[in-house]
């Protein structure tokens, strides 16, 4: 395929599917121009149907829109439904202890906390965003830290509730990929040392402990060591978390110079990955696997989930721009044909979030809890970045002074 061709059609549908499609969708039927935020629980015509708002959405809905505003086009009304959102996160979504609710109500009264802190993650990561929009030191700061602040819940023993009883020791992936994410976006508004320290901690872990290359195979739970813990849940495989582990570590690689050892572990979990992931049958990335072939327990095993496909778009876009190797533009084409043969809703716009194995559409709700407007915005304009530095070299925006 002629590259040029290819790459200038994609950053062409990434752009125009976020400026006609899946941003109007959210400003129209999530933004709340009463309360502030965002909902996302709607149905496949955007209707609501849930006024719970999901605080995991407040700080990813706002981070989505200043990303495409510092990548896409500056547009005002995403720079304020974004001020909106960060207004109502500051507003009614932080505990006295620090902490940060999982659910509040449409007006932000809380209703559930969990032991988590990704909702921190997603908050942290749009103050960050919303700074490098603005060029606001007040909100690099708040970023830097609720980072801070992340780091001491995980860290300090008793400040979160652990998963399992003593009996059970064990480590998970989903928070070790996800700092990294934090700290790299972080690095793009803030100097400070914790940053490179947190990165460098989560890399050790993914390399010495989730790495399991006897099985080519990034694990989802480990021993505290990385012990290799022969039951369903430590033989389970999220095919669509490592690949999105794979493009967050590309990101390191490519601020830290393109250091080579750590490409070559991003290129390695993503070659892995796509192997355990992608279904030769129907196509598409699977939700789970078991590393020793047992049936996996969760019920949604099989089906094809929205993120997962997004996940793959952008890491084997990365890696071609990384090695130039054709297998990857290849994958690239696969998945992308596929998903959007499958995903896109051309009636009432958005996209489907949840299909059967063969590709047909398990329920049309275009949001609740855990979808709304993140993966697949961050996903088009992460595409249309790769495309058009690819083509032109784009420049990226620059710190605040």
């Amino acid at each position: 395929m002629d590259q040029s061709v290819y790459l200038n059609y994609w950053a062409g549908r990434y752009r125009d599917d976020m400026l006609t499609n899946i941003m109007p969708f959210w400003l129209e039927h999530g933004l709340d121009r009463q309360h502030g935020g965002v909902y996302t629980c709607v149905d496949r015509e955007g209707r609501l149907m849930d006024s719970t708002k999901s605080v995991w959405f407040q700080g990813r809905f706002a981070f989505a829109c200043c990303y495409a505003y510092n990548h896409i086009e500056k547009r005002p009304e995403w720079l304020d439904a974004a001020k909106s959102t960060l207004d109502f996160i500051e507003a009614h979504c932080f505990d006295t202890d620090g902490r940060m609710y999982f659910e509040v109500t449409a007006e932000g009264v809380p209703l559930r906390k969990r032991r988590y802190v990704f909702s921190e993650s997603f908050a942290a990561i749009a103050m960050a965003e919303y700074a490098l929009a603005t060029g606001s030191r007040e909100y690099a700061g708040k970023a830097l830290r609720l980072f801070k602040d992340m780091r001491r819940f995980l860290s300090t023993p008793g400040l979160l509730e652990p998963k399992y009883l003593p009996a059970f020791q064990a480590q998970g992936h989903s928070i070790t990929m996800i700092m990294v994410n934090v700290a790299s976006r972080l690095k793009k508004v803030a100097d400070d040392p914790e940053l490179d320290r947190q990165i460098d901690e989560s890399v050790h872990a993914l390399r010495h402990c989730f790495m399991h290359p006897e099985f080519k195979a990034l694990l989802e739970t480990v021993g505290p060591k990385g012990e290799f813990i022969d039951n369903l849940n430590g033989r389970l495989i999220n095919p669509g978390h490592c690949i999105e582990t794979a493009w967050f570590l590309l990101d390191v690689a490519a601020d830290r110079g393109g250091d080579r050892e750590l490409t070559d572990m991003a290129l390695t979990i993503l070659d892995w990955s796509w192997q355990w992931g992608w279904d030769e049958t129907y196509g598409g990335i699977i939700n789970f696997r078991d590393c020793r072939n047992f049936p996996p327990q969760d019920y949604s095993q099989d089906m094809k989930f929205w993120w997962p496909q997004t996940e793959a778009i952008i890491a084997t876009l990365y890696a071609y721009k990384v090695t130039g190797e054709p297998k990857y533009l290849d994958m690239h084409k696969r998945i992308s044909d596929w998903t959007y043969a499958h995903f896109p809703d051309s009636r009432y716009g958005e996209w489907y979030g949840y299909l059967h194995r063969d590709g047909t559409v398990a329920q049309p709700a275009k949001g609740n809890l855990f979808k709304g407007p993140f993966h697949i915005p961050r996903m088009m304009t992460k595409g249309y970045e790769l495309c058009r530095t690819m083509l032109d070299g784009g420049d990226s925006p620059s710190k605040p002074q």
